[in-house]
């Protein structure tokens, strides 16, 4: 570097990079007096720092002036009346807890089946199961009277208030309370016939065994043993299972498609709480 025009008093050997640290306020130059670069660069800073919580309140600000009269609006909104709440719903919303299931008396909660999905599976037309389960029924039954045996329908689907009489009604003719009660009946939100893939099956030969555990020893119970898993239907509650449920010999259940294998493998194999 050229030593020419330095400051006097810099010596010409040490002068590469001036030092005006020790120098008086006259004698530095005026380029470098005007331009307080570490005083600039925390001014700048606190500028942008300033700016940013600016700009940010008043986000703040305008999404407030824009939520508030929304939720005052929907917290304004008319509630739906209870009368309006119809059983399909009441049973959709039955009982849980954390996400999960939770079992009443050893019963697991199920929904109504939608109307407009059951048909008739007896010649009255009172027994009623869901397309699929009523269709695969009529199939079974039908080979069934091939080999000579009649599989009666007794019950399909029940509805939620059909399943409050069933269960409080007879609990309180025969002074049972809800666990003596719970161990043949599931209370009314918890039964599986409210899914519409349920049946209560009888010997058309032997009505005395109808709802009986002597069932077991018809010939319906027998070829049931034998043919039902063709047509996609199991026993719900065979002898000592883990629900804790009574032996139930004529109470089948339909699990031959996507929905019903769902509705109950689903809900048993939910953690309980």
């Amino acid at each position: 570097m050229n030593n020419a025009g330095l400051p006097p008093g810099i010596p010409q050997e040490s002068a590469e990079i001036p030092d005006y640290a020790d120098l008086p306020h006259s004698d530095i130059p005026e380029a470098v007096r005007e331009m307080p670069l570490v005083e600039i660069s925390s001014s700048h800073k606190q500028t942008k720092v300033l700016w940013g919580l600016g700009s940010g309140l008043i986000a703040l600000l305008l999404l407030g002036l824009w939520l508030v009269p929304r939720l005052l609006r929907a917290a304004s909104a008319p509630i739906e009346p209870l009368a309006n709440i119809t059983p399909q719903i009441m049973g959709q919303a039955i009982v849980l807890l954390n996400g999960q299931a939770a079992p009443l008396l050893n019963h697991l909660p199920y929904a109504e089946a939608p109307r407009a999905d059951l048909k008739p599976i007896s010649s009255d037309g009172q027994v009623l199961l869901r397309r699929s389960a009523a269709a695969k029924f009529k199939e079974m039954a039908a080979a069934a009277k091939a080999n000579g045996v009649i599989l009666a329908p007794l019950s399909g689907f029940r509805s939620i208030a059909e399943q409050d009489h069933v269960f409080f009604d007879t609990k309180a003719q025969r002074g049972e309370d809800p666990e003596k009660r719970a161990a043949v009946s599931a209370p009314p939100g918890y039964s599986e016939h409210h899914t519409g893939y349920a049946i209560d099956i009888g010997d058309g030969k032997r009505p005395a065994s109808d709802l009986q555990t002597s069932f077991e020893t018809t010939a319906a119970y027998r070829w049931l043993q034998q043919n039902a898993a063709f047509y996609s239907f199991e026993l719900s509650f065979p002898k000592n299972n883990p629900m804790g449920v009574s032996y139930e010999p004529w109470h089948w259940r339909f699990v031959g498609d996507r929905n019903s294998l769902e509705t109950f493998y689903r809900a048993r194999e939910t953690p309980q709480p």
